[in-house]
C-alpha cells in the first residue's frame, strides 16, 4: 500500500511578508503534526494580491528563487518539519518576471521551478502587467515517503482552468495533482460567483484523470476584492475529502492510497482509450 497525506492551508494576507511567512508557518507546522507530506499554502501568499492593478513600483517585490523571503522561510520549515511545500512566489530572473512554483523536498532543498503556463488579463487580475508566460513547460516531482514513492504535479491559479495542463501532467506521471490559488469577486461584474465553477472544473480534473486534487485559496478582503476561500481536497472519483468555508482560515488533510487510486484509473481506460492521432486540432494555433 503506497499512502500520501496531503493538507491545504487557507488564510488572509497583508501587505506584510513577515508576517504573512509567520501566519502560513504556524499552519504548515499545524498540518505536519496532523501527518501531512505535502503541504500547500494559496498563490503568492507572501502579500496581498497585487495584480488587482498595474503599478511598477510593485516589480521590486520579486527576487530570483534562491534570495525570495518566502522560498527561504518554507525550505527552512521543510527541513525541520521532514515535509514537502510547493511554494508559490513572485520571481525576478535578470529582465524577467515570473509567478512561480518552487518545489521543496523534506530535505529544505528547492527541487525545480515552474513558472505559471497560462497568464491570465482581467479586471482585478490584470497578471500579465507582471508575469512572462512561463518557460518551464509543465512539470512533475518524485515524492518519497515512509509508505512508498509517488508523483506529484502542481498547477498555479489560472493554469486549473484548463484540461491540458491536468492531462500533461498526468502523461508525465503525476499521482497528485496541487492548485495553489488566489481567486475572489469579479470587480466587472458583481453578480458573478465563480467559487462553484472554480471547484467544478478542478473536480472534472479529478473525474477525467482519475486523480486526486488539492486546492488552496485565501480568503479575506483586500482593497474592496474578497478572496473566496472554498478550498478543498477531492478524490479520483471528484468526491470531496476534506473542505473549508468561504470564510475559514485553517488546514485540511486528507490520506490517499495511491495504489487504489492506480487501480481505478486503469478500470476506467481514460489513458488507454485516448486517440492522440485525432488531437492534432489541440496544438493548432488557428
Amino acid at each position: 500500500m503506497t499512502e500520501i497525506t496531503v493538507a491545504a492551508l487557507q488564510l488572509g494576507f497583508t501587505a506584510d511578508i513577515d508576517k504573512n511567512i509567520a501566519n502560513v508557518s504556524r499552519l504548515v507546522r499545524e498540518a505536519a503534526a496532523r501527518g501531512a507530506q505535502v503541504i500547500l499554502p494559496p498563490e503568492l501568499f507572501e502579500g496581498e494580491y497585487f495584480c488587482r492593478v498595474e503599478d511598477e513600483g510593485l516589480f521590486a517585490n520579486a527576487a530570483p528563487v534562491g534570495e525570495h523571503k518566502a522560498v527561504l522561510a518554507m525550505q527552512a520549515l521543510a527541513e525541520a518539519l521532514k515535509v514537502t511545500i510547493p511554494t508559490s512566489f513572485f520571481e525576478a530572473d535578470g529582465p524577467h518576471h515570473y509567478n512561480s512554483l518552487a518545489m521543496i523536498g523534506p530535505d529544505g532543498e528547492v527541487q525545480g521551478v515552474y513558472r505559471k503556463s497560462h497568464i491570465p488579463d482581467g479586471p482585478g487580475y490584470e497578471e500579465k502587467f507582471y508575469f512572462r508566460p512561463g518557460n518551464t513547460g509543465f512539470k512533475v516531482w518524485p515524492h518519497a515517503a515512509a509508505q512508498g514513492r509517488s508523483t506529484l504535479g502542481v498547477g498555479v491559479c489560472w493554469d486549473q482552468w484548463y484540461p491540458e495542463t491536468a492531462r500533461a501532467m498526468m502523461l508525465m506521471g503525476a499521482e497528485v495533482l496541487f492548485y495553489p490559488t488566489a481567486i475572489g469577486s469579479e470587480p466587472h461584474d458583481t453578480s458573478l460567483d465563480t467559487a462553484r465553477l472554480w471547484r467544478r472544473a478542478m473536480v472534472g480534473h479529478a473525474v477525467s484523470n482519475v486523480v486526486p486534487i488539492v486546492a488552496a485559496n485565501r480568503v479575506g478582503v483586500e482593497h474592496g476584492q474578497t478572496f473566496y476561500g472554498t478550498s478543498f481536497i477531492a478524490d479520483e472519483r471528484g468526491d470531496i475529502l476534506a473542505e473549508l468555508g468561504r470564510d475559514d482560515e485553517g488546514v485540511i488533510t486528507a490520506t490517499i492510497d495511491l495504489d487504489i487510486v492506480k487501480r481505478h484509473r486503469a478500470a476506467f481506460g481514460f489513458f488507454r482509450d485516448r486517440r492522440p492521432d485525432l488531437y492534432g486540432r489541440l496544438v493548432a494555433d488557428v
